[in-house]
């Protein structure tokens, strides 16, 4: 919300700063066009806001969900740990240190799927990250496609009327 309220707020600013720029020439179509350009500004102006919310919306949901793995994930590695664990204790004296060598290898294992389930999420986020980031760079060229323009129409009634 506060990206959307400084775009308008700069809207505003750009207005009158164009406003103020091209006061000698006031012809009634270079006003017709710097209010045109003005209203496509504001527009465009919106919805790059909007575009970035909606990007950073996506990156926070996936930064979300791959924490869920993460978590699930451990809570699985903790399981099959104490699992392990639980058999060693259960076993006989003399089958200990064989029980104790599987444990091990039980631990081994939880933690490296733990690990990968990390990586796989993070990698998940690191993705929309990305895809989001180039989100806003185009959200942004067409602000900027669209400024140009309506000075290109400003500057083209200008020249029209003298």
């Amino acid at each position: 919300m506060s990206k959307l309220l400084a775009a308008l707020i700069a809207s505003l600013f750009a207005s009158v700063a164009m406003a103020q720029a091209s006061a000698p020439v006031a012809t009634p179509a270079v006003t017709k066009a710097e209010t045109k350009a003005d209203k496509a500004d504001a527009k465009a102006m919106t919805s790059e806001a909007k575009a970035d919310a909606k990007a950073d919306a996506k990156v926070d949901k996936a930064a979300a969900k791959a924490d869920k793995k993460k978590a699930e994930a451990h809570s699985d590695a903790l399981k099959d740990k104490a699992k392990a664990q639980a058999k060693v204790d259960k076993a006989d004296p003399e089958d200990k240190a064989k029980m104790a060598a599987k444990a091990e290898t039980k631990a081994a294992d939880a933690n490296a799927d733990e690990a990968k389930a990390g990586v796989k999420a993070n990698t998940k986020v690191t993705k929309a990250k990305a895809d989001a980031h180039a989100d806003k760079a185009k959200a942004a060229i067409k602000t900027d496609k669209t400024k140009a323009e309506g000075q290109a129409d400003v500057d083209k009634a200008a020249a029209k009327s003298n």
